[in-house]
């Protein structure tokens, strides 16, 4: 479970999906490091919800 002013690592290549199970919204951001930023390394695995 990840509080307030928290953050998690999350290496490259690790499959891994979010859930808020409180009441109030979850507001994520997301910070890349590296040489390569890109949007085309993305990799999407099919999932109980359908989404892949």
């Amino acid at each position: 479970m990840v509080h307030k002013n928290q953050s998690v690592f999350i290496p490259a290549s690790t499959k891994h999906r979010l859930e808020n199970p409180g009441r109030l919204p979850l507001e994520i951001i997301e910070v890349q490091n590296g040489d390569y930023l890109g949007e085309d390394d993305i990799v999407r695995f099919e999932d109980i919800y359908g989404r892949a």
